[in-house]
């Protein structure tokens, strides 16, 4: 059920050094507005064929950067910041993660929290939000060879086949059916261009001003970029939601199967989940060629709920779901020490409190430096990011599939 293709993997490991480089916990501020801050205005150029404009289809607009940050100043850094005070976050090996508060939104720690990256199925989360607020769940729809034929992992829905909204939402969110996305965005407006047109509208509305959905699902398209930030924004809203956060909880739901095809079980791929970790309240998984590995995760332990979400990762040496663990132990284990920042759920810029924008002029450039409240990564010497380079020259391509 999963397309595979050959991925090039130096410029993502390079990424993945420069953005994870030991530096000094200290009062130093982010890079200057002139050095390189990876993804800092849009991901990088796709490694396949999936962003290729259709006939007709016009190039996507560069997204405006807003200036100040949205959540904070210190927000804009580019590489790793923590509150005034606290410890280092553990080591992880992605590009981009957020470490927040799940109720009070308050940014616990985060590396550049604002890099624009593909966010594959993460991407669900804001299509389960608009599911669980406007659409019956105990109503029942008809599956289509449409829904069927999409890309990717798919759940088993075929034509023909009756399922409730709840069915089909649940097992968007537990197994990543990018057959129950489109099923659920033909639903929600009449057309998947529709709904990803209202998912856009609501990342605005909410202050997600990273985000630009291609995709119901998540799979990659013309122009889809978000941010660690702005899903950790996303998820916090959809967790109020009684139906989005039952479905991220749930471990395995009985599927019906059509025509000729039997009934069958949809499982949870979520590890955090399934193993079991302490006070763990559901998230989502995601891959796909071009996005790398990426992770949303909730967890709540004393009273106290947390979110991290890890973005342009992979699997080795750790699994990304520990890589999460790790940073959630982190978090419970914080005094109580003031944030780097806040995550928004809205108004945008022009709803409320008046924000400059600063017009994106391309991949690459640094983000807006942070205050001097929080403290940043160091990016190493130019001998070491020489090294690098030399050091992943030689790798050979990997080959995954699509989620």
């Amino acid at each position: 059920m999963r397309s595979r293709r050959r991925v090039a993997t130096v410029t993502v490991l390079l990424a993945l050094v420069l953005c994870a480089l030991p530096g000094v916990a200290s009062a130093h501020p982010a890079l200057p507005a002139d050095a390189s801050c990876p993804f800092g205005t849009a991901p990088g150029p796709p490694v396949d064929e999936s962003e290729v404009l259709k006939p007709g289809q016009p190039e996507p607009t560069p997204l405006p950067i807003p200036d100040p940050p949205i959540g904070g100043a210190a927000l804009g850094a580019c590489g790793d910041v923590v509150g005034d005070g606290a410890p280092p976050a553990p080591a992880v090996g992605v590009v981009s993660y957020v470490l927040a508060d799940l109720d009070s939104g308050q940014v616990l720690a985060a590396r550049n929290p604002h890099a624009r990256l593909r966010p594959a199925s993460l991407m669900k989360t804001l299509t389960g939000l608009l599911v669980a607020r406007q659409l019956p769940l105990d109503e029942t729809i008809t599956g289509t060879q449409e829904d069927a034929d999409q890309e990717g992992t798919r759940v088993g829905i075929g034509p023909g086949g009756q399922y409730t909204i709840r069915q089909v939402f649940d097992s968007m969110m537990i197994a990543s059916g990018n057959d129950a996305a489109h099923a659920l965005a033909v639903r929600l407006t009449g057309s998947v261009p529709a709904t990803v047109d209202l998912m856009n509208t609501t990342a605005r509305e909410l202050g997600a001003l990273d985000t630009r959905a291609a995709t119901p699902s998540g799979l990659d398209g013309p122009g889809m970029q978000t941010s660690a930030y702005d899903l950790a924004s996303i998820f916090r809203v959809a967790m109020r939601e009684a139906p989005f956060a039952q479905a991220v909880a749930t471990t395995r739901i009985p599927f019906p199967g059509y025509g000729t095809n039997p009934p069958f079980e949809v499982v949870n791929d979520n590890k955090l989940l399934t193993s079991g970790y302490q006070g763990y309240l559901g998230g989502k998984t995601g891959f796909t060629d071009d996005a790398r590995h990426t992770f949303i995760g909730a967890a709540e332990r004393n009273g106290r709920r947390l979110v991290v979400v890890l973005m342009h990762g992979e699997q080795r040496p750790t699994p990304m779901y520990q890589q999460a663990a790790a940073l959630l132990d982190h978090g419970f284990a914080l005094p109580d020490v003031r944030g780097v920042g806040t995550l928004t759920d809205g108004p945008a810029p022009g709803d409320g409190p008046q924000v400059s924008v600063v017009p994106e002029t391309g991949g690459g450039d640094a983000g807006p430096a942070p205050s001097s409240g929080a403290t940043s990564s160091s990016w190493g010497t130019p001998l070491l990011l020489i090294a690098v380079v030399a050091g992943v020259g030689g790798l050979v391509a990997l080959r995954s599939g699509r989620r």
